[in-house]
């Protein structure tokens, strides 16, 4: 459980982010609690989304079913946290892009999950630990998490959510520093959703310690949909359909993303590039 004596407050909270006009989304954030006698859980999935695909999506969905029927969680919002252009990974369209797809994304097709954009619009790289820090204080303890009726509150446990391949890396020696690995995985926790083709038993036996604090998801309809592969059929020019939102196809068409030179224009650069050409009309290829 989150406890705000323990925060370590992150860049940009509240000063600098203040600064760039930022403001913490809670339109979506259940205001009380239906069942006062669970636990509230706040998802928050940490990643790219160079571009959002469903699977990112139905991830939030398995979380919650799982969390409904398998524990004594009460799921009251889910959060989609892009990282920064600091990052600098192969492929990565420009944070203003991704924010702005993961937006159409969720507004469009779900009532509960939402984005926050403060990871994304930080200079500096800012590491899972200290995401998951900025998500406590503006839940536990700006918004003093959640009401329970009566005048009560109760904390809400921050968890992270995410694929297979991330506990493998947390796993692997050398990879994560211990002190990374004890705050997220001993302060907070984490929704493991396992991939097809991924074996995490090894994985999970070294990390014995937290393993009280690992929950590990079984996807019943296995998808393996990934942002590296539906990069690769953009660029072979390939339909995504029915694998990303189709809003989100028609956002990368009209803003020539994932294109040899374009994956990481901004959108303001693009428009510029782009000004005065008429946009194609929404096909299947990206």
């Amino acid at each position: 459980m989150g406890q705000a004596s323990n925060l370590r407050t992150p860049e940009g909270t509240p000063s600098q982010a203040n600064d760039l006009g930022y403001t913490f989304p809670r339109s979506r954030l259940k205001q009380a609690m239906s069942n006062p006698s669970k636990t509230p859980l706040l998802l928050v999935a940490c990643g790219s989304f160079s571009p959002i695909t469903y699977l990112h999506l139905r991830m939030f969905e398995m979380a919650a079913d799982y969390a409904k029927y398998n524990t004594d969680f009460e799921v009251i919002g889910g959060y989609l946290s892009p990282v920064s252009d600091a990052y600098r990974k192969a492929g990565l369209a420009s944070a203003e892009h991704r924010v702005a797809m993961a937006r159409i994304a969720t507004e469009q097709s779900s009532t509960w999950l939402d984005v926050d954009p403060w990871e994304a619009i930080q200079k500096d790289y800012q590491p899972t630990a200290i995401v998951l820090d900025h998500f406590d204080h503006e839940i536990n303890v700006v918004q003093r998490g959640i009401s329970i009726g009566h005048d009560e509150r109760k904390p809400v446990k921050i968890v992270l959510l995410a694929g297979a391949d991330l506990i493998q890396t947390m796993s692997t020696p050398g990879v994560w520093s211990q002190e990374d690995l004890d705050h997220i995985l001993g302060r907070y926790g984490v929704f493991i959703v396992e991939r097809t083709g991924t074996d995490i038993d090894d994985a999970l036996a070294a990390l014995t310690q937290w393993r009280h604090n690992i929950w590990v998801i079984q996807q019943l309809i296995q998808n393996d949909v990934s942002s590296t592969k539906i990069r690769l059929f953009l660029k072979r020019e390939m339909s995504v359909r029915y694998l990303v939102p189709a809003p989100v196809i028609s956002y990368i068409e009209a803003h020539g993303l994932y294109n040899d030179d374009g994956a990481s224009s901004s959108i303001h650069e693009k428009d510029k590039e782009s000004k005065g050409k008429l946009v194609a009309g929404s096909s299947e290829s990206g």
